[in-house]
C-alpha cells in the first residue's frame, strides 16, 4: 500500500475514535446510548420478520 493510502486510513480511524469518544462524553452519553438501544431495536426486528406465504389449500390440477 502506499503511503497516503496509509495516510488516508489512519486518519479516517482516528476521526472515528474521536468522533466516539465525544459523543460518549458529558451529557451526549445517556442520549448516544439511548439512540444505539433504539436502533439495535429496530434492526433485530426487521431481520427476524418471518416471510409470509399464502396459504393456498386448494390443490390445482393442471
Amino acid at each position: 500500500m502506499s503511503t497516503t493510502r496509509k495516510v488516508a486510513i489512519g486518519l479516517g480511524i482516528a476521526g472515528g475514535a474521536l468522533l466516539a469518544a465525544w459523543l460518549l462524553t458529558g451529557s451526549r452519553k445517556k442520549k448516544t446510548k439511548e439512540f444505539l438501544t433504539r436502533t439495535a431495536a429496530d434492526l433485530s426486528k426487521s431481520f427476524q420478520k418471518k416471510a409470509k406465504f399464502p396459504e393456498d389449500t386448494d390443490v390445482h390440477y393442471v
